[in-house]
């Protein structure tokens, strides 16, 4: 291997990112945990390897149901009691039907290109489709940092192309333990 082909492939090496595919059926009881419900359908390590996935990936807005793609960082579980989640928080966006895809593929390109320039902040990425709406989310490692959660929202702003009257919503992890009671259990949240 020469000098050029050992540089072309450190160029085209990035983060590691793992998908995962949920498909919710309503039947399940609900303490099911979130990854018996996942299937994990990859771990991408190059640029190459990402889109020789992904182009074959089924689009969010061709999704029937209720159904989430999860695209993580390798080693962040998607579920809000993980280690690296727990103090973070996401945002969310909801959308009409029938822009979840286009809005899903800018979401995940900007991460994937370090667009948020928040650097080992972001987590990962949601799009959840659901029967009358869709909803996007990204998701941070730290909650409190305002001026952190801050870019994040103005990065997805400008990626998106968002009206200035669009409302954006910023949930904590924390706040999801103590609605559902979870900081005073043995459970960790």
């Amino acid at each position: 291997m020469n000098k050029t082909s050992g540089r072309l492939a450190a160029w085209h090496r990035y983060a590691h990112t793992t998908f995962f595919k949920c498909k919710y059926d309503f039947d399940i009881h609900i303490n099911t945990s979130l990854l018996t419900l996942c299937g994990f359908l990859c771990v991408c390590v190059q640029v190459e390897q990402f889109w020789r996935f992904y182009s074959h990936l089924v689009r969010p807005g061709d999704l029937s149901g209720h159904s989430d793609f999860h695209l993580f960082k390798e080693g962040i579980k998607p579920m809000w009691e993980d280690d690296y989640n727990r103090s973070g928080g996401k945002w969310i966006i909801r959308l009409r039907k029938g822009l979840a895809s286009r809005f899903w593929e800018n979401i995940i390109l900007a991460m994937l290109g370090e667009q948020f320039m928040v650097g080992e902040e972001i987590c990962g990425a949601v799009v959840s489709i659901r029967f009358q709406e869709d909803i996007l989310s990204i998701w941070n490692k730290t909650s409190n940092d305002q001026i952190t959660t801050s870019r994040i929202r103005d990065t997805l702003r400008r990626v998106l192309n968002l009206p200035a009257n669009t409302i954006m919503e910023y949930k904590t992890h924390n706040d999801k333990c103590i609605c559902l009671g979870l900081l005073n259990s043995a459970r960790p949240c």
